[in-house]
């Protein structure tokens, strides 16, 4: 279930988010301290069996008390490209598994607010890497539905080496063909990009074909940037590509760019990653034109030889005596 007012935008840094449904309306917050205040969002490095603690500021801005349950959960990507969080019953193994609030649940009178007291405690053997979570709010409403939730992103980096990696699984190329035999028809390429490092990130793309021996190169239009992908996260993509030659055998090149941006904004490009796939291109129009080419030629041939066999019979045959 989504966020209430996208956690997405939460962590873009636009204010304390918040969330209404009937009387019930509240907001969530960064709590001000060692950290500073007016945070955008939660951010931490911290080593293998390191541990602080942090806050959150719930406020309610309803005429009646509001009780919300309060917990954490990590991160994924949902497949429109936007960040979510797992659901309460879900089971994190990240940011929603080192998250502690001190206690499950609050409750707020109206016109006022409350902070939630959270420790981060990362275990011995955390990997190192980055990680995405954050810590949510929901009506605790017993048997009712967890449909409402507002939260606040945690970006936390674990120390140790970072190691960014992209791939490219599933490479295809599909070639829809052209009925004007010397014309270029369209192709389609298709492929998953999975982050397979420690890190997250960005996929700048790039895709071409070409005939063979580098010939008849024909390029894709502009290609939205990947959303920001999680560790073990994958993409599916689907590029067309206009104008390409039936040269027999077409090579389909997917490049990647990946794209490591910091807790402060700043973006990193990183050394590129490529990918090739091959797919035969039978020019059927042309062959059909030469096949039936091919046949007029021999169908002329046979008539050619017909008549001049017929005109040496003629030729051959003795004049009657008179």
């Amino acid at each position: 279930m989504a966020l209430l007012a996208a956690f997405g935008l939460i962590g873009a840094g636009t204010g304390p988010a918040a969330a209404a449904d009937g009387e019930v309306t509240w907001t969530v917050a960064t709590a001000s301290g060692d950290f500073g205040s007016d945070r955008r969002n939660y951010s931490y490095t911290l080593d293998p069996g390191g541990r602080i603690e942090d806050g959150l500021v719930v406020a309610n801005h309803g005429t009646t008390p509001l009780r919300l349950s309060v917990y954490a959960a990590d991160a994924f990507t949902t497949g429109q490209g936007r960040l979510d969080l797992l659901g309460q019953d879900a089971k994190s193994t990240g940011v929603g598994a080192w998250v502690h609030p001190d206690r499950p649940g609050v409750t707020v009178r109206p016109g006022e607010s409350a902070e939630v007291p959270f420790t981060v405690a990362l275990p011995d053997d955390a990997a190192p890497g980055e990680y995405m979570g954050g810590i949510v709010t929901s009506p605790a409403v017993p048997g009712g539905p967890d449909g409402r939730r507002l939260g606040i992103r945690i970006r936390l980096r674990v120390g140790g080496e970072l190691k960014p990696s992209l791939s490219v699984r599933d490479l295809e190329v599909r070639y829809s063909g052209t009925p004007n035999p010397l014309g270029t028809g369209d192709a389609t390429v298709t492929y998953t990009i999975r982050n397979d490092g420690n890190s997250i990130l960005t996929a700048r793309q790039a895709v071409s074909l070409s005939g063979p021996f580098g010939r008849w190169d024909a390029r894709a239009g502009h290609i939205d940037d990947s959303p920001q992908l999680l560790p073990g996260d994958t993409w599916k993509v689907s590029v067309p590509v206009h104008g390409v030659t039936p040269a027999l055998r077409l090579t389909g090149t997917v490049t990647l760019v990946p794209l490591l941006t910091d807790a402060a904004g700043s973006v990193a490009p990183l050394a590129a990653v490529e990918s090739t796939a091959h797919a035969w291109t039978i020019p059927w129009a042309l062959l059909l034109v030469l096949a039936i080419l091919c046949g007029l030629v021999v169908a002329a041939l046979v008539v050619w030889r017909r008549r001049k066999t017929t005109l040496h019979e003629g030729l051959g045959t003795p004049l009657a005596q008179g």
